[in-house]
């Protein structure tokens, strides 16, 4: 493993002390070598575990707002004096969703799974467009009266207008939700609701996508649910003059995973979700991917943008489904080129590091989005075995480290503490980092990194109990250092823990320790301080893991 021997490398050059440079709330700390390490700890590992708790614990006690319901269901920037005047950003429960379900399988801790269910029980119940509108029963991006608790329509466009692309992003998120509590033994068939909402958004969607073109996506940024009205952009000058249609934008990834999985799970309309989904490839190969052209994502941003967003979300979608691109490898390269050529900062490049500007009108450096370079560049680098460029996304990571302040507060060096940026869209690049590099983990402590599936439940060791699994029942629980629950009946997953396993169990029967990888079992790679546990199951989805405490 290349990758992860270059990570060894990494962390073992000496520390020479700080560079006596500020950066956000800490002073900048490199190796010997100049470059920048994180401000936490001299090991990458150590310290992005660190920040995932100080953030996570930052998030779960934030105030409750005026209107009784937390703060970050109210507002899209955290202000500790008084709040913010404005409503909630435009993707921000759906991005946490996706981190916390990240989380959740790294930690075990329950009380993340329980804010995931508030915040798609509270949404559902609270942000969909009626069932008699044109476009019915999807989400509306932010709320138009603050306290309202109700969300109802756009940020600069105003009461009735959403954007389907963040639709898209709640619909998949809803899946991961019906995948996880499928197993739980909850009242009222809970799971199939998220199932349920999921096919009505995936429905109204599908219905909706055109064969686009240049200055038209399959579906457009900004939309009036109720009379079908595309919205206008209005000139980033402030003037208020009108700037043409809001007709496209290229965050289509949640959208197109979204008809990826009820084609699988056979569950909606899947004739159409399939004809969506070939029309939205077939226009982001014809368009962005040709001429990157990849237009707005951001709520509050009135007229055009092109944003790494768009982009490297896109790179990840393809190298996640590399099936549909022949070319993937070029067309991420294409991609990352442009992002550098375009939004690349230099301003740290003596410690190692360019860092990534949010988006053209908005040219500041952002800690989501050089975090997002950062994990992509190391999910290409694990495909391709071109580990070239994992000492700098290294740097990246370690670079956005210095955002996060000792309490867990998250911001840009030159603005606002974002509840998007900060949390949903940050923790989880640092997860997918370590899926693509289980160096990047903490030797010190067990972590479920990577699966081929949602995992239902997770306990690691001291959070276990009888009721787990019938193998269990057999074994010393003091020897048990791992517990989880998949939704699959087979697939992968990769867990970094302290030393090898004595013992992996799927379901009743121990696995044996194989390289094949068409048959279950398990295989170990260690690394300078624990290792790596890979296990493949087939036929089963209980796994079970003991070792010496």
């Amino acid at each position: 493993m290349k990758a992860t021997v270059l990570f060894i490398v990494l962390t073992s050059l000496a520390v020479i002390g700080s560079a006596q440079e500020q950066l956000m709330y800490h002073t900048i700390r490199t190796d010997k070598a100049g470059n920048i390490i994180p401000w936490y700890d001299d090991d990458p590992a150590k310290s992005y575990d660190h920040i995932l708790h100080l953030i996570w614990n930052f998030w779960d006690t934030m105030r409750v707002d005026m209107n009784g319901i937390p703060y970050y269901m109210n507002h899209q920037v955290w202000r500790p004096d008084f709040n913010d005047p404005r409503g909630l950003g435009g993707d921000q429960l759906q991005m946490a969703l996706s981190s916390w379900q990240l989380l959740y399988r790294y930690s075990g801790n329950e009380r993340i799974k329980e804010n995931m269910k508030f915040l798609c029980d509270y949404y559902l119940s609270h942000g969909l467009s009626s069932a008699s509108a044109q476009w019915p029963n999807i989400p509306f991006p932010y709320n138009t009266l603050i306290y309202s608790g109700q969300y109802d329509g756009d940020m600069v466009i105003g009461k009735d207008y959403t954007q389907p692309d963040k639709a898209g992003s709640f619909g998949i998120q809803l899946i991961y939700m019906y995948k996880m509590m499928s197993n739980e033994r909850y009242p009222h068939a809970t799971e199939r609701r998220y199932l349920e909402a999921a096919i009505q958004i995936a429905n109204t969607l599908a219905k909706q996508v055109k064969a686009g073109d240049q200055n038209n996506s399959p579906l457009p940024f900004k939309v009036n649910a109720y009379t079908g009205e595309i919205g206008k952009l209005k000139s980033n000058t402030g003037d208020k003059s009108d700037a043409g249609l809001s007709a496209y934008t290229t965050n289509w990834s949640g959208t197109a995973e979204l008809f990826l999985e009820l084609i699988a799970l056979k569950q909606g309309n899947v004739e159409v979700y399939e004809k969506a989904l070939t029309t939205i490839i077939a226009w982001m190969k014809t368009y962005p991917m040709k001429i990157n052209k990849w237009g707005p994502f951001f709520e509050d941003i009135p007229g055009w943008s092109d944003t790494q967003i768009n982009a490297m979300t896109w790179a990840r979608f393809m190298m996640n489904h590399r099936n549909y691109f022949p070319e993937w490898k070029t067309d991420v390269q294409r991609i990352v080129d442009w992002v550098y050529k375009t939004l690349g900062n230099d301003e740290w490049k003596k410690y190692g590091v360019t860092v990534i500007n949010e988006q053209t009108v908005y040219l500041t450096p952002g800690n989501s989005h050089t975090s997002r370079q950062a994990a992509d560049e190391l999910l290409f680098a694990s495909l391709t075995g071109d580990t070239e460029k994992v000492s700098h996304a290294v740097r990246q990571l370690n670079w956005a480290t210095y955002m996060v302040d000792e309490d867990g507060k998250n911001r840009y060096p030159r603005d606002e503490n974002w509840l998007t940026d900060g949390y949903g869209d940050y923790v989880r690049h640092y997860l997918r980092a370590m899926e693509a590099l289980p160096g990047l983990a903490p030797g010190n402590s067990d972590h479920l990194i990577s699966s081929t599936s949602v995992i239902q439940h997770v306990a690691y060791h001291g959070a276990l109990n009888k009721s787990l699994s019938p193998v269990a029942r057999n074994i010393d629980l003091d020897q048990v250092r791992l517990y989880y629950r998949t939704f699959d009946t087979s697939g992968t997953e990769t867990i970094r823990l302290i030393r090898k396993p004595t013992g992996v169990f799927l379901d009743d029967a121990a696995l044996t320790e194989s390289n094949d990888q068409t048959k279950a079992g398990f295989s170990w790679s260690p690394l300078d301080i624990g290792g790596v546990l890979t296990v493949k199951r087939v036929s089963g989805n209980s796994v079970l893991i003991t070792g010496t405490p």
